[in-house]
């Protein structure tokens, strides 16, 4: 028997090859055929994104390419252009592309200049440290090292090492809270705090014989320093990011309408750092809505369009398609390249401090919190903002003698202008303000009211010829607002808050827009260091309600901030 199957397989192997049928051609009977190469996907797909393409080992990410088709998406025109645009500025074709193992370049890259902020931030503390520490000591003691204030210069001298750890141990370092936001100044506030409450207790219990002058003054005067110097870092970051530089780029993964608003909105807000290169939509969308950014496929093709895009984050819009386990999937497949997944959420304008996951029988949940309307925080707001507002009165007393000189000696009219606005609850006051026009300004309302620029409730015209000419440059620094610091300290006004509404124009609000009058209005806030009046009406009541909803004191701090660089630039005040 044996010998019969050895004969039978001698003799396979001696006959001649039988020619099989190519794959993919007609078979007479059925059968066991061996293993077959997958079916050609067929599905809605964007026709002119190319197949997935042979990669050479460290190679450039290729572009889409491809016969640009009018009717379709036009982006395939830019991105085979040889004009540079936006994503090809911020990555020079001449430079080699080396991708280190394990690591995406555009990641590398990116934790490149995050180190160097890193370390930007570090000097910087310790600057702020030394500073304090030697300014405290010589305004206190002098330069004279005597036996008695020998124990302060070691203090003065351990103080930027103490400031560092503490810092450190406040997570302020972290860079999930650097860049935009105000949980950076919230924790180094926080450390702040925590430090002069940690050398009174010390101070205490090892009966130290510690002034309470020098802490009460070196610790405070290190924290504002420390604050101040981080602010001026972010700020020539955004100013980096506004010439294209420091940027993520950022695959973009919904439907076309979510995709062109979150665009927009990135392009406009460029200080963010997240600048869209392209797009992943739905099976079955051609991209026509999208006309200015690359598509690169369908969700299934996210990965290959980081490859091809350079980019180093994706963000994930809310779609019914992208489920929890979608979404799970996609971000095993980024962990290789350690590319951020960011998953925006569909609460609009809802800070994370009102958020909080909360697991139920396994599944989390999102839990959002109420806005903080009331309660010991306000409390401490309305401290801050009388104290503040009777600090700059005595500080600003000699400029706002010299504006209302000029005001009075310039034209005809009182110096300051009364006018009822709308508070807090509906209540009416009257503010207070340099007069900027004629006083024959309100009876010329009617006539003007065609050239209105703004697409709001506002009446704003650049070029009003009811300004006086002091009053234009008033404008234009903002100068006109400083008695509004009366209303504050009369607890009428807060020193940040949404923008004071006449009473005609709450008249015309929408029901959502009566939101802003569930807090004091300020004499600045997210619209006026946004833009001002180069903003639409929707964006400034977008930006007001922003405030409403997730106000806190970092927040305030980082506008009034923001507010000094907004009145340098000048832009939209008029």
């Amino acid at each position: 028997m044996s010998q019969d199957v050895s004969e039978d397989r001698a003799g396979a192997l001696t006959e001649p090859t039988v020619a099989l049928p190519e794959a993919g051609g007609s078979v007479g009977r059925a059968g066991n055929h061996g293993p077959q190469r997958p079916a050609e996907r067929r599905s809605g797909r964007n026709s002119r994104i190319p197949g997935p393409a042979a990669r050479v080992e460290n190679a450039a990410p290729q572009a889409v390419r491809g016969e640009p088709d009018p009717a379709r998406n036009q982006a395939s025109d830019r991105h085979v252009s040889s004009t540079p645009n936006r994503s090809m500025a911020a990555r020079p074709a001449t430079r080699p592309f080396i991708r280190t193992r394990g690591r995406h370049a555009a990641m590398s890259r990116r934790q490149d200049w995050e180190r160097r902020y890193v370390r930007a931030l570090v000097l910087a503390d310790l600057t702020a440290g030394v500073a304090a520490g030697a300014g405290t000591f010589i305004v206190r003691f002098g330069d004279a090292v005597t036996a008695w204030n020998r124990m302060y210069l070691i203090w003065s001298a351990l103080m930027p090492v103490v400031l560092l750890l503490v810092l450190v141990a406040a997570r302020a370092y972290e860079r999930r809270y650097l860049f935009v936001g105000s949980d950076e100044y919230q924790r180094v506030l926080r450390g702040g705090a925590g430090l002069v409450g940690g050398a009174a207790v010390v101070s205490y219990a090892l009966n130290l014989d510690l002034a309470r002058s020098y802490v009460l003054v070196a610790f405070p005067l290190a924290i504002a320093t420390i604050v101040v110097l981080r602010f001026l870092l972010r700020k020539r970051l955004h100013l980096s990011r506004a010439r294209g530089e420091n940027l993520r780029r950022v695959i973009v993964v919904g439907h076309e309408l979510s995709v062109i608003g979150i665009t927009r909105q990135l392009r406009r807000e460029r200080y963010h750092g997240l600048e869209v290169v392209g797009a992943c939509l739905p099976p079955g969308a051609d991209g026509i809505g999208v006309p200015d950014l690359p598509v690169y496929g369908s969700f299934d093709d996210v990965a290959t369009a980081v490859e091809r895009a350079d980019a180093d984050t994706v963000v994930v819009l809310s779609c019914p398609e992208l489920d929890g386990a979608s979404v799970r999937r996609l971000a095993w497949r980024l962990e290789r390249d350690e590319v951020d997944l960011v998953v925006a959420s569909a609460l609009v304008d809802v800070a994370g401090a009102r958020t909080t996951i909360r697991p139920f029988d396994g599944l989390p949940m999102l839990h959002v919190e109420h806005p903080r309307l009331h309660g010991g925080s306000r409390l401490v707001k309305e401290l801050v903002d009388r104290l503040g507002a009777l600090l700059l009165l005595i500080l600003l007393g000699p400029v706002l003698l010299t504006v209302a000189l000029c005001v009075g000696l310039t034209s005809r009219g009182p110096v300051l202008f009364r006018q009822v606005r709308v508070g807090r609850d509906g209540r009416l006051f009257r503010i207070f303000k340099f007069r900027s026009m004629y006083v024959d300004a309100e009876a010329r309302l009617a006539e003007l009211r065609d050239l209105n620029e703004h697409d709001g409730v506002l009446f704003k015209i650049r070029d009003d010829p009811r300004v006086t000419p002091v009053g234009r440059w008033l404008r234009r620094f903002s100068l006109d607002e400083l008695p509004q610091l009366l209303n504050v300290l009369s607890g009428r006004m807060s020193l940040v808050g949404p923008r004071p509404p006449l009473p005609t124009e709450v008249a015309a609000y929408a029901d959502d827009v009566r939101r802003r009058l569930a807090v004091k209005p300020g004499m600045t806030g997210l619209w006026q260091v946004s833009g001002r009046s180069d903003l639409s009406w929707e964006e400034a009541v977008r930006l007001d309600l922003r405030y409403v909803e997730n106000w806190s004191l970092s927040l305030d701090l980082v506008i009034l901030l923001r507010t000094v660089t907004a009145v340098a630039r000048s832009s939209g005040a008029y």
